[in-house]
């Protein structure tokens, strides 16, 4: 699909052309690609001159290909954060700043610019070209991370209730260790994407296209950058904290298992002393001689049973 827009008084303006109209010749300043047909691409790459990355190639393109300038085009390839809390992925999405355009590709409808265009259609905003368009997209790409690290921040602080202030069972242990490792892979993929923005952002910078207002708001940008990135290595720590928590927890109940086994078997080691000396062949056996013998050994045989567990009880070994 794709979506151009113009901009009248500070406020995006959607345009309606046809298949074989020229793009370039119109006011446009932004025009964002989503799962484009291939007329729509042609279209785009034949009104601007360029050549246009399709979206499955853009997540093979190296960490350092991905922002340069080429015939006076400046092209950056940058990870946004899409989906729910519980299911979060990075989407990769391909910039283009051909004069006074910005072509937007990706192969995904992403909430942050879907907001974008609601937002900026609904109410006039600080956007005077296309270049402030892509700065807005990175700023919003810096607050959807930082609502998503407020997500995982709840997570793990319902993770922390259920291990630190009760005992946990097995298969509490095994929610919680998931809990922790899908709040460890969203904090990851955050932190990846809000440095992918900064590298991007820096690019921008150095590139000396924008006007000074434009590099306050960058270094601005910026700035929220770096708070996040503390944010993220406190979850890290936290996220490590909990992980070894939980493990300290498994490992107690395996202990508490080995350690009735061994107080079981120790209890029974005196019975099965008796009964395997009864159990010999003595040439007086005591239980023809003594018609008590049988229940005698039983009774002796409860008693060695009953004293060591008793003894344990009382030292709380059996808890």
């Amino acid at each position: 699909m794709l979506n151009a827009f113009t901009l009248k008084n500070g406020r995006l303006e959607r345009l309606t052309f046809e298949v074989t109209d020229d793009l370039a010749s119109s006011a446009i300043v932004w025009i964002d690609m989503y799962a484009a047909s291939e007329a729509e691409v042609a279209q785009v790459e034949r009104s601007f001159d360029l050549r246009l990355p399709s979206p499955e190639h853009l997540r093979d393109i190296e960490a350092s290909a991905r922002f340069y300038e080429h015939d006076g085009k400046l092209h950056l390839r940058s990870d946004y954060l899409s989906g729910t809390e519980s299911h979060a992925h990075s989407v990769a999405v391909a910039f283009v700043l051909a004069g006074e355009t910005l072509i937007s590709i990706h192969d995904e409808d992403l909430p942050i610019f879907r907001l974008l265009r609601i937002r900026l259609h609904a109410e006039s905003g600080p956007i005077e070209d296309s270049r402030d368009v892509l700065i807005e997209l990175y700023g919003m790409d810096v607050e959807f991370s930082a609502d998503a690290l407020e997500e995982v921040y709840a997570d793990l602080g319902r993770v922390s209730q259920s291990v630190l202030n009760e005992t946990l069972s097995d298969k509490q242990a095994r929610e919680s260790l998931a809990e922790i490792a899908h709040a460890e892979h969203v904090n990851g993929r955050i932190r990846r994407n809000v440095m992918d923005t900064q590298r991007a952002l820096s690019f921008m910078v150095r590139t000396k296209s924008l006007t000074p207002s434009q590099v306050e708001e960058v270094k601005q940008i910026q700035q929220n950058i770096e708070s996040l990135d503390g944010h993220t290595a406190f979850l890290f720590d936290k996220i490590n904290f909990l992980m070894d928590a939980v493990i300290g927890f498994i490992n107690i109940n395996q202990n508490r298992v080995v350690k009735l086994f061994s107080v079981v078997s120790v209890a029974l080691l005196p019975p099965t002393l008796i009964a395997s000396i009864y159990g010999m062949n003595f040439q007086f056996m005591p239980e023809l001689q003594w018609q008590l013998g049988y229940p005698f050994a039983l009774l002796l045989m409860l008693l060695t049973v009953g004293v060591p567990l008793f003894i344990f009880w009382r030292k709380g070994w059996l808890k």
